[in-house]
């Protein structure tokens, strides 16, 4: 009988790849660009293009960045999936944590790849101040780092406790 490892959590970078674009899809679909649409406040649905990363980073450099972020994406993604392979399925956290980032990274390789830019479109704002809109495999992107820090403390946490007896 075979342990289970990690790859098992990869049904969640599916979710996420499929979900972010949808979302996408019908952005494109539904709004014309720019187009913003004011939901609750602080929070609007606005279709922008990113051709840069994170933060519109490198967005006006001539449309090699393109190809430097889809590389990317391939090699996190594959170095995360080598991770997954490695860990035992009882490591959820941090399972669950790649297995986030590599769908949101996959997610948005494939709209670069496709479109030539990101589709962004969540837009949270407080006055006149607007956070950078961004999409939900950036949200997963996000979450993913958010619960491998979280797993870091409580290993170090755990660490220092086994240390202590």
């Amino acid at each position: 009988m075979s342990a289970r490892t990690g790859l098992s959590f990869l049904w969640l970078s599916a979710v996420v790849f499929c979900l972010d674009l949808f979302s996408k899809y019908l952005v494109v679909k539904n709004f014309e660009l720019y187009e913003s649409i004011n939901v609750f406040p602080l929070f609007n649905l606005t279709y922008v293009r990113n051709y840069g990363a994170a933060f519109s980073f490198l967005a006006e450099h001539g449309g090699w960045q393109k190809y430097l972020f889809i590389l990317l994406a391939i090699a996190v993604s594959l170095m995360l999936v080598y991770f997954l392979a490695k860990n035992s399925f009882a490591q959820k956290l941090q399972n669950s944590a790649y297995a986030l980032i590599i769908g949101g990274a996959l997610a948005n390789m494939a709209d670069r790849s496709y479109h030539g830019f990101v589709v962004d479109f969540l837009d949270f704002y407080w006055d006149i101040y607007h956070y950078p809109i961004f999409n939900l495999a950036d949200v997963a992107i996000c979450i993913g780092a958010g619960l491998l820090a979280l797993d870091a403390v409580k290993n170090s946490e755990h660490k220092k406790s086994e240390g202590n007896q």
